[in-house]
């Protein structure tokens, strides 16, 4: 089995001890969470949960491209919420990247997220060649 690791200006460096993505095969990219942070600045969007949900999709989907992938091809995401209040405006904007393709997905609500986010998102995406 061979890993490789996806990294990308694009999307926010890693705030700790991991890769944005590992490409495994060839086949298989699986990203790490993303939360609403700006991949030039490095701060938080400003905004509610649609503004956040929104860019931690886009920050998946520059890690997606830089590893071959797309947002059309994902197979799985989770989605991290830290109310789940707040999942028909989440879902609202995640209809607006997937709605044609319809990842399989799990939402959970959690106690806090890094940099105090409303939302995390990873995802799982095939390499389609």
């Amino acid at each position: 089995m061979s890993r490789h690791r996806i990294l990308t200006e694009k999307a926010p460096s890693p705030i700790g001890p991991y890769s944005q993505a590992i490409l495994v095969d060839g086949k298989f990219v699986y990203t790490a969470g993303q939360v609403a942070l700006d991949p030039k600045s490095g701060a938080l969007v400003e905004g509610g949960i649609m503004e956040q949900t929104r860019q931690a999709i886009k920050n998946i989907e520059q890690v997606l491209l830089e590893a071959g992938s797309s947002l059309a091809s994902v197979v799985k995401t989770t989605v991290y919420l830290k109310d789940m209040n707040e999942f028909a405006a989440m879902n609202e904007v995640y209809g607006e990247f997937f709605s044609a393709s319809s990842p399989a997905r799990s939402t959970v609500e959690v106690a806090r997220l890094p940099k105090d986010a409303k939302v995390e998102i990873d995802a799982v995406a095939i390499i389609e060649k």
